[in-house]
């Protein structure tokens, strides 16, 4: 017959143990807001009051950058390209994921603020013991023993360090987004430059084989004469000559055209050869407009993504060493532990227990108490991972301001390169139509025997070759602009509104993962928040 002893209710330690509890929770706010380590203040960087350009009438400054800058071109084919790569492009959407991950690393930094060790435990062992192990003699050697109940153990955020953790998180996911806005902004200027690259190469074919057609005219006016022997079979082989060179070169040309329009396939993520039917349309070298507007060299630091996102990777990282400043100090836990617990080889008020004594008054045990640690034998290592954290920090300052450098530097080369293309372009465009005269008048001179055929080879080489030059030169102030505008930053507003992932993606993704309430990704902030005040205890060192 079971006895059972019941002089120690369950009621009264459940009552001790929420005591226990509620002393953790006042001990947590007692301890709150103290965080060691610097609080980022953003980076000072030299920038220029005005460009280069400032005075030019084709330079116009304003506050804001034209956020969709393409239309400038006025050119349908380049728009419908644009949308699609922004849909499309695989790159840009490993980007995007790259910001779910940041989203899911912050959740886990905030878990860290709470219990970081919990667990509910259950077990039932049967244990059989020597007959010679010790404290074995008028013990049931052979018995099961049964375990239920609940364990935690939570170190205080006393220095802060999974704050700090929390705030290189939050740095860390805002860069994310950042980062996807470079790749957005980098994206739309190659689609616009690769674009011009197909529109330049069809444009030089089309000038070859308009040379072609000129020279074959003067081939076959160099045979006629040799044949009525007013000349020699020796212009009959110059005038070949250059006609088959320049029928070669057509080839070359085909070939660099193809290779671009692969290129823009890979950017629209699409096999190559479907981009055919994007560029249907004029085929002419994209037409910019003379005047640029251009923002203030000050608006960069807002504009460009890749300057928010060096910004934000040195914010990330001046919280870590808060997180590695931490570990200097002793850390103090809290751990606890609560169930039930009954053996078969001594039972309830010494009777024997089995399973169905495990819920039993007084089968209940608990446990709770405060830890300490300080690794204070680290042998300078905890010192040294402070010291690499300063140093890494340090690093992104100074990326930093080089990255705002290289910035300005993008925006003069690209502006002075517009505008001198434009320049070039008005007296390439004089030489072309000198060139065309020359070979008038050297072909009309060359029928009436005034000159060798010599002369007639050097106008058309000479035509040619301007011609090229000319289309170079236009293809130049179309790519400068586009490298201009991404410089300044545009483009990054295509997404605003817009969702960063496609619904195909998110439905597969959530199919295979439950991603709560992260899809979908909800809009980010493009900046960090304002410092929360700053709370030190007052026995807290210097140097923290």
């Amino acid at each position: 017959m079971r006895s059972h002893n019941h002089t120690e209710p369950t009621m009264p330690r459940l009552s001790l143990a929420l005591s226990g509890a509620a002393f953790v929770l006042a001990t947590i706010v007692a301890l709150g807001g103290c965080a060691v380590g610097p609080d980022f203040a953003k980076p000072d960087a030299p920038v220029s009051e005005q460009w280069s350009g400032k005075g030019d009438p084709r330079v116009v400054t304003q506050t804001a950058v034209n956020s969709r800058w393409w239309q400038a071109f006025n050119d349908p084919a380049l728009d419908r390209l644009i949308q699609a790569a922004y849909r499309q492009n695989l790159p840009l959407q490993i980007a995007a994921l790259r910001i779910m991950e940041s989203r899911a690393r912050l959740g886990l930094a905030i878990g860290g603020q709470f219990p970081q060790q919990q667990e509910a435990f259950g077990s039932a062992t049967k244990i059989g013991l020597s007959r010679y192990a010790p404290n074995s003699y008028s013990v049931d050697r052979n018995h099961w023993d049964y375990q239920l109940g609940f364990d935690a153990i939570w170190e205080l955020d006393f220095w802060g360090k999974f704050r700090r953790d929390v705030e290189a998180s939050r740095a860390s996911l805002i860069a994310s987004m950042a980062d996807y806005d470079d790749a957005l902004v980098s994206l739309t200027a190659e689609v616009a430059r690769t674009y011009t690259l197909i529109r330049t190469y069809q444009a030089l074919i089309d000038l070859a084989s308009e040379n072609v057609r000129i020279q074959e005219e003067g081939l076959r006016i160099t045979e006629s004469r040799f044949h009525n022997g007013v000349t020699t079979e020796l212009d009959v082989a110059q005038a070949r000559t250059l006609l088959e060179s320049t029928r070669a070169a057509i080839p070359q040309l085909e070939t660099q055209l193809r290779q671009s329009q692969n290129a823009l396939a890979t950017l629209l993520g699409q096999p190559t050869g479907i981009v055919q039917t994007f560029l249907a349309g004029p085929q002419g070298i994209p037409t910019v407009p003379v005047e640029v507007a251009v923002s203030v060299p000050a608006e960069l630091l807002r504009r460009r993504p890749d300057i928010r996102s060096a910004e934000l990777a040195a914010a990330a990282q001046c919280a870590r060493i808060g997180v590695a400043k931490a570990d200097l100090f002793p850390s103090f836990s809290l751990f606890g532990e609560l169930g039930y617990q009954a053996s078969s080889q001594g039972g309830v008020a010494s009777g024997k227990a089995n399973l169905g004594d495990l819920f039993d008054s007084s089968s209940f045990f608990y446990s709770f108490g405060p830890q300490v640690k300080w690794p204070i034998l680290n042998y300078g290592r905890l010192k040294n991972n402070v010291r690499i954290q300063d140093a890494r920090f340090q690093e992104l300052l100074v990326n930093y301001r080089n990255t705002v450098l290289k910035a300005a530097q993008e925006v003069e080369d690209s502006l002075t390169g517009f505008l001198k293309a434009q320049e070039t372009a008005a007296l390439e465009q004089n030489a072309v139509t000198s060139a065309l005269r020359s070979v008038e008048i050297a072909l009309k001179q060359y029928k009436e025997g005034a000159v060798d055929y010599q002369r007639v080879l050097d106008t058309q080489r000479a035509l040619l070759q301007e011609q090229n030059s000319l289309a170079q030169a236009r293809s130049s102030i179309a790519t400068n602009l586009i490298a201009l505008y991404k410089a300044l930053g545009g483009g990054w507003e295509l997404r605003q509104g817009q969702p960063i992932l496609a619904e195909s993606t998110l439905a597969e993704m959530e199919k295979r993962t439950d991603w709560g309430s992260l899809l979908p990704p909800a809009p980010l902030p493009e900046t960090l928040p304002p410092p929360a005040p700053r709370k030190l205890p007052a026995f807290s060192s210097r140097g923290l």
